[in-house]
């Protein structure tokens, strides 16, 4: 590995941004034609969310974005990643336009334009159709039809506008969640076959939407954001060694293989093969993976923390999952039983139990260069969750500061040592509706204050943030 000197600043085409979620920020669940979507059902079974806390408000960003791109704006964002919420172009999935939601976000986008700031947009960020759901979801063809469909209208729409497109946001967790923990929409647990079903349904999907994309000829680019959950042994032991391999095979290699490779990785799919769990495809799926595989321009990263693992000698019969246990925290199986994930006592975790390793995101990009090559690569969220501290009126969020500037440092090297990262997007822009734990855990570099009027109050962070954007992190 080439250890070349880091430059000062960061590249000048390299994007600083921030970002946020339709269901997590908007709010407006039943206004101006939008039709309902499955968080709109689940976040209100009792015990789903945190104190019950939903979208139906969320933190008001429909009527209020106007104030809260120009607060992005003050802090300096090159750019802003949302997503576009189906229900509001499509209120059942698949059938006719809602006008009213094209024009929403056509204002949203010349908001952004006004103030020189890059919209990025998101086409499926959790919030489905409610219709889509009820007829299966993404274990459904027809809602891998109906996203094709959707993806056409938001760039026959927006494309003139919009040059950078992400089509679906961390497929392993609305996977995952919705069919192995349950924690989130349809609330399944532990149906292996059907998890991997939605995951090739939604990377078909992804194929389809890029083909289409590129048909049009506008110019831009398109791709896709993956969590990124590096896997690392616990120490240098053969079998331990071996379930990090195996990790990084159904974490990461499942996930980025078909999108950037164009087919599945063998070892996964010779297990899948074995235990009677490979989904119900098609040769005609499968060849719309391999065509499109050149064409992703980029990839997404959403890098929070690695995974320690070591081999798992516990039997698994049937993990039971709660809101608690399901995002990440250390110290599970996983769903085959043939790994655990392992809390270390060297290493440093947040409030939330998610480790801190700037380093292990660095090891990471090089993984994924030994097997991707020289892909392009936007960070397309990072971030601290935190209570954040308010001291004599002021948001005191240290942590969160302290957390980012770790994290772009090692892009900064990362960038040195010749990957090809381009832009970096702290989740998230504003504080804003956690999936399950409400607003109890803040992300933002915009307070909300849930007690007085939604009012918006920068944090420190918010002025720390447009320091390192108009330095171009020379200070870091």
């Amino acid at each position: 590995m080439q250890n070349k000197d880091i430059p000062r600043k960061f590249p000048h085409d390299f994007l600083f941004g921030a970002a946020s979620a339709s269901y997590q920020v908007e709010g407006a669940a039943n206004e101006d034609g939008k039709g309902p979507t499955n968080w709109d059902v689940f976040s209100k079974i009792p015990g789903k969310t945190f104190e019950g806390t939903n979208g139906d408000i969320a933190v008001d960003h429909y009527h209020r974005y106007k104030e809260d791109i120009r607060l992005m704006a003050e802090m300096g964002l090159e750019s802003y990643r949302f997503s576009v919420s189906w229900a509001r172009i499509l209120p059942d999935g698949d059938g006719s336009i809602n006008e009213k939601g094209l024009k929403f976000y056509n204002n949203l986008i010349d908001e952004c334009l006004k103030y020189g700031i890059v919209p990025f947009v998101t086409l499926y960020h959790w919030d489905l159709p409610l219709a889509l759901e009820k007829d299966g979801g993404w274990t459904n063809k027809r809602t891998a039809e109906a996203f094709v469909k959707y993806a056409d209208i938001c760039f026959r729409s927006f494309g003139d506008r919009v040059k950078h497109w992400i089509t679906f946001n961390e497929t392993v967790m609305f996977c995952g969640l919705g069919y192995l923990k349950g924690a989130h929409p349809p609330g399944i647990q532990n149906d292996v076959k059907k998890y991997f079903q939605a995951t090739h349904h939604v990377f078909y999907a992804h194929a389809k939407a890029v083909e289409t994309y590129k048909s049009l000829k506008q110019y831009g680019e398109i791709g896709i954001t993956h969590v990124f959950l590096p896997a690392y042994s616990v120490d240098d032991t053969e079998e331990n060694s071996r379930a990090a391999e195996h990790a990084n095979a159904y974490e990461t290699h499942w996930y980025y293989d078909p999108i950037l490779k164009g087919e599945y990785p063998p070892y996964v799919v010779k297990h899948l093969e074995e235990k009677g769990w490979t989904p119900d495809w098609t040769g005609e799926e499968l060849d719309t993976l391999k065509r499109n595989a050149d064409h992703n321009d980029f990839i997404g990263l959403n890098y929070y923390q690695p995974i320690r693992v070591e081999k798992n000698h516990e039997a698994v019969s049937s993990i039971e999952h709660s809101r608690e246990t399901s995002t990440l925290v250390p110290g599970s199986p996983s769903f085959d039983g043939f790994y655990r994930t392992v809390k270390m006592d060297d290493k440093t975790y947040t409030k939330w139990g998610w480790e801190i390793s700037p380093q292990g995101f660095l090891d990471g990009l090089h993984m994924l260069k030994a097997r991707y090559g020289d892909v392009k690569m936007y960070v397309t969220e990072n971030g601290l969750g935190d209570e954040d501290p308010i001291i004599a009126g002021e948001i005191v969020d240290i942590p969160r500061i302290k957390y980012i500037e770790e994290h772009l440092k090692v892009i900064k090297k990362a960038i040195s040592q010749g990957i090809n990262l381009k832009g970096y997007y702290a989740w998230s822009a504003i504080d804003l509706l956690s999936w399950l734990n409400g607003y109890k855990k803040q992300y933002g570099f915009i307070y909300v204050d849930h007690k007085n009027g939604l009012n918006r109050k920068k944090k420190l962070s918010f002025h720390w943030y447009r320091q390192i954007i108009e330095t171009r992190g020379e200070e870091l």
